[in-house]
């Protein structure tokens, strides 16, 4: 058993917690919202981000962070991308050398070009910070439905430590010490999931979905190994198998964002509709700055930023995408 906190109030926020809590763990929500806040203790669930999954009696909700974070071991951070760095900064001079960090959001900053465990070591040195990722939805993952991730920390004892917290009979948790290549796989995924999603937007078949994730997996390969992420990484859960479910899942808000951008939406309107964040659109801009930084080349990469940010028609997109030279696949 371990005392927890889970910070954001979103769906993946509690999604978590009741995972955890389910394990054994004591458990603390925190939410800076007050509102926020105040309807999760009213309702115990969050109906708009996920429906249907109802929080505990026994799991403590507060926007007093002091109040989550102290004496805990492991602290969760399940906000968005978009939010790490602020939740982050506001566990500096809480948090001690001795509790965990665990990472659940997938983003580079576009500013810096760091992961969020990068983002989080930036604004909190003294924690141990970590990362869980893999094919895992919160819609799933609230409904005990069964699914694999890894944990993935620079000292190996605390990806174990990770791992015997969150498993459970419906969520096995591997481990790894390739944190940057976990980060990259999860972070890259959502950008070619927009185009998955754009794709199907525009009414192309299996085909061509297949074609783009097996080629984005290589684009997402090539750019993490460059960066020294270990090439074993990408083909496993927080690489081709969190790209294989971002790509075809109703679940997936990076998917469905690019459906509608393929039936004419733009990005803004997109993310408007999704009403979630669509994590993909502010990792695009990253991924493309990467790969020109190590001379990486990504056309799918490429290509959503000129749709997201150009304008650029995506059925032009796609056609130069298919007409590039032609070479040797694993080159």
């Amino acid at each position: 058993m371990a005392k927890t906190c889970v910070l954001g109030g979103g769906g993946w926020a509690i999604a978590l917690a009741v995972l955890l809590y389910d394990n054994g763990n004591e458990v603390t929500i925190w939410s800076k919202l007050e509102n926020e806040v105040k309807l999760l203790k009213e309702e115990r669930e969050n109906a708009r981000c996920l429906p249907g999954v109802k929080i505990p009696q026994g799991i403590h909700i507060t926007n007093d962070l002091r109040e989550a974070v102290i004496d805990t071991e492991i602290i969760v951070m399940a906000v968005t991308s978009q939010w790490v760095r602020a939740t982050a900064a506001l566990l500096r001079d809480l948090v001690t050398e001795k509790q965990i960090i665990v990472d659940m959001a997938k983003g580079i900053e576009e500013s810096t070009l760091l992961t969020m465990t990068g983002v989080i070591k930036d604004e909190v040195p003294q924690a141990k910070v970590a990362i869980i990722s893999g094919p895992s939805h919160a819609e799933e993952v609230g409904k005990h439905l069964p699914t694999t991730c890894v944990a993935g920390a620079e000292n190996e004892e605390v990806a174990e430590r990770l791992a015997q917290v969150f498993s459970s009979d419906v969520f096995r948790v591997y481990t790894s010490t390739d944190t940057l290549g976990i980060e990259l796989g999860g972070s890259l995924k959502n950008v070619i999931a927009l185009a998955a999603g754009i794709a199907d937007g525009l009414g192309y078949g299996d085909n061509t979905k297949a074609a783009l994730i097996t080629r984005g997996i290589a684009e997402i390969t090539r750019l993490g190994v460059a960066m020294g992420g270990n090439i074993n990484t990408f083909h496993g859960l927080s690489g081709i198998g969190d790209l294989i479910v971002t790509c075809a899942s109703v679940h997936s808000r990076n998917r469905r964002a690019g459906v509608l951008i393929g039936q004419g939406m733009t990005a803004d309107d997109a993310m408007k509709e999704v009403n979630m964040v669509v994590e993909g659109v502010y990792s695009a801009k990253a991924a493309w700055l990467l790969a020109q930084k190590y001379q990486v080349e990504m056309p799918i990469v490429e290509q959503v930023n000129k749709v997201l940010f150009e304008q650029k028609d995506p059925r032009e997109a796609v056609h130069e995408l298919m007409m590039r030279d032609r070479k040797g696949e694993m080159i």
